[in-house]
């Protein structure tokens, strides 16, 4: 099993960033890739950014040039850092890792972008 806490959410205006951080825990060797989605109610859930254990990104293009995906593996960390924010980037934020038997995901951290 997995854990993974997400924390740094919140409201910014239009224009300003936030960083999101989400840790790992427990069978952590296990983890392949890690990245961040985001939904609205009602939504599917989307791809925000991932990256996998050798440093291969993807982004959506939607955020491309403005958030920015870091890992620390040795601490089971993932980071998304969002500059430039929009009002269309309001969502909950969600982690997840992937292992060669599951994908597993946080409980999600809202953010609020004020126009």
């Amino acid at each position: 099993q997995v854990q993974l806490v997400e924390s740094g959410g919140g409201l910014v205006q239009t224009g300003g960033s936030l960083r999101l951080s989400c840790a790992a825990s427990g069978f952590t060797s296990k983890i392949n890739a890690m990245g961040w989605y985001r939904q609205a109610p009602g939504k599917e859930r989307e791809m925000v950014a991932t990256m996998t254990n050798g440093g291969s990104t993807n982004y959506a293009n939607s955020v491309k040039g403005r958030f920015t995906i870091s890992r620390d593996n040795a601490k089971s960390t993932v980071t998304l850092q969002m500059n430039s924010l929009k009002p269309e980037d309001t969502f909950i934020y969600y982690c997840n890792a992937i292992t060669t038997s599951r994908i597993y995901w946080g409980r999600g951290t809202q953010v609020t972008v004020s126009s």
